[in-house]
């Protein structure tokens, strides 16, 4: 009954979007003797890429499947914006799609994020990229607006860029358990073309995570504690928190705590070793911009 219930109000849902999209705004002529104020049936079904019946039985609330190629399309068309996208894919039992902080909310988020300093911290989109950072998380792993890295990804970091992996102590350990909460991650997206193409390269790059991949071990994030080889510092060692961002979803904050007085004693020197090439909290954001 759940079920059938999720699928009416998605019907009514699309039906309302529908109706509130004129022809014009959709490239469409209006055209004589319309019956609905909107787009009709067989319009969104072109626009979107689909079958006139197939669509028709999704407004009638038929038990059929959507990919979540098609709720793109769906929301493409029907001009959704970024919560009403994300209440169709949560009508439609699929994962929310990622989604980056933007406006008033993303610019709250970096802030805090500065403020953290001396403590490392990030942001992360649902797919692992960086989408923020503070000068101590740059002045620990080198500053991720480094115009020759090809993304700022962590797991692209992790597995592919050399200065990281003599970095981690126990790089194989860290690697590996940071692999299956991606994986978790990512088998929660299936057919998203984000996370597809991001595991495609990374196992064309990493024979470590070809190999651990193929295992299809997952795993939930909790609380860890990572060591560093700090090639300017020593040894760093770090308690690991991560919080969602409640006005940014599927965005998560991860802020590292000194597990140690000698860590702790390192911090400020820390934001002062990312300062060489990190001038100031919003100088990395100049070039190009995240939020």
């Amino acid at each position: 009954m759940a079920d059938q219930e999720r699928r009416r109000v998605l019907a009514e849902f699309l039906r309302t979007r529908r109706e509130r999209v004129r022809p014009g705004d959709a490239g469409l002529p209006a055209g004589p003797r319309r019956r609905t104020p909107g787009l009709r049936r067989e319009e969104v079904a072109l626009l979107s890429g689909v079958s006139v019946t197939w669509y028709t039985w999704l407004e009638q609330a038929r038990d059929i499947t959507v990919s979540r190629q098609v709720l793109h399309s769906l929301a493409g068309v029907l001009r959704l914006s970024p919560a009403e996208t994300r209440h169709l894919f949560t009508l439609a039992g699929q994962a929310l799609p990622p989604a980056a902080p933007e406006g008033s909310g993303g610019q709250a988020l970096q802030r805090l994020v500065d403020a953290l300093d001396p403590h490392p911290s990030y942001l992360l989109a649902p797919n692992w990229d960086l989408l923020a950072w503070n000068r101590s998380e740059a002045g620990l792993i080198g500053d991720p607006s480094d115009g020759s890295l090809p993304e700022r990804n962590l797991l692209r970091l992790v597995f592919t860029e050399p200065r990281i992996r003599p970095l981690l102590v126990d790089w194989p350990g860290q690697a590996r358990a940071l692999l299956e909460q991606y994986r978790a991650s990512a088998d929660r997206h299936v057919g998203d073309p984000e996370f597809a193409r991001l595991t495609a390269g990374l196992c064309a790059q990493s024979e470590e995570f070809g190999d651990w991949w193929d295992t299809h071990d997952v795993a939930d994030f909790h609380p860890a504690r990572r060591t560093f080889d700090h090639p300017r510092l020593g040894r760093l060692t770090f308690d690991y928190v991560k919080l969602a961002a409640v006005d940014a979803p599927g965005v998560t904050m991860v802020s590292c705590l000194p597990a140690d007085g000698e860590t702790a004693g390192k911090l400020p020197e820390l934001a002062t070793f990312a300062a060489g090439s990190v001038a100031a909290p919003h100088s990395r954001r100049d070039a190009a911009p995240l939020l």
